[in-house]
């Protein structure tokens, strides 16, 4: 066999359908071949005695150019070739994904009488990702939040935070988010545009998202890891209640800051318990 080699991602996914090239010391092209769907290159063509230049290329990643000696044998082995995103930027394979609430949380944490804080989540949440196979900026999320599974460890504090001083459950049962947009921030870092739904109120929000990686879970699945923050104020989604103690001091914050540890599963679907 003339050529071998594996083309994988920064995480060790397999890179399908990558092209590689290969090139003599003159520059003249003596073969090219494709990787399967499993990432893999083997080609039979002879390739005589000699150093060549390799380049892999794919679409939605930067090309990689290596070296290879092909000896007697007239055998190239390349070995593993690792393409990172097109700009330097990574995100998971392309394709549809699924947040997993199991193993997400979606956390809020207020300040209250100005020296603490209160921490909450949210309970009952799913959603979705599409990460664009071509222009990874133009990758979507959709989540959906249902706003009575707010738990601050307090039940008082939660039948208040429902009411209509503050989330309004009964007239506005869902909070939503929608990215309008993504903007690289890093080589793992990203800033995601989007529209909140909240109090039925809708403003734009941009969360600050780090992608952790990927891997395989359990249940023969892919897992993708992400965390995300965002600062929010009350004011901005009509929920303007406070207490204002003796010394001036309000009793809750007028800003929320958000933090999102999510888990999504490659596909558009969970696994069945």
């Amino acid at each position: 066999m003339g050529l071998t080699a594996k083309i994988r991602t920064r995480d060790g996914w397999a890179v399908s359908h990558a092209v590689v090239t290969v090139a003599d010391m003159t520059g003249t092209q003596v073969l090219r071949a494709e990787a399967d769907a499993e990432g893999a290159v083997r080609d039979a063509t002879e390739l005589l005695p000699g150093a060549y230049t390799v380049i892999v290329t794919a679409v939605g990643y930067a090309p990689a150019a290596s070296s290879a000696i092909v000896t007697a044998s007239g055998r190239a082995e390349v070995g593993t070739v690792t393409l990172a995103r097109q700009g330097g930027a990574e995100l998971p394979p392309p394709g549809p994904w699924t947040i997993d609430p199991a193993h997400s949380s979606v956390a809020a944490v207020a300040q209250h009488l100005g020296i603490s804080s209160v921490h909450g989540r949210f309970t009952e949440f799913g959603g979705t990702i599409e990460i664009a196979p071509d222009d990874v900026t133009k990758s979507r999320v959709e989540a959906v939040i249902r706003a009575a599974s707010i738990d601050t460890g307090n039940g008082m504090r939660d039948t208040h935070l429902k009411s209509g001083d503050f989330l309004d459950v009964e007239r506005h049962p869902e909070i939503t988010y929608s990215s309008t947009g993504l903007t690289a921030a890093g080589s793992d870092r990203w800033r995601v545009h989007g529209e909140l739904s909240m109090h039925g109120v809708v403003r734009p929000v941009d969360l600050d998202l780090a992608y952790l990686g990927t891997g395989a879970d359990p249940w023969g699945g892919t897992r993708a890891a992400f965390r995300a923050t965002a600062e929010l104020h009350r004011d901005d989604f009509a929920m303007n209640y406070n207490q204002v103690l003796q010394a001036g001091i309000a009793a809750i914050g007028t800003t929320l800051k958000v933090e999102l540890d999510i888990q999504a599963v490659q596909g558009h679907s969970l696994p069945q318990a």
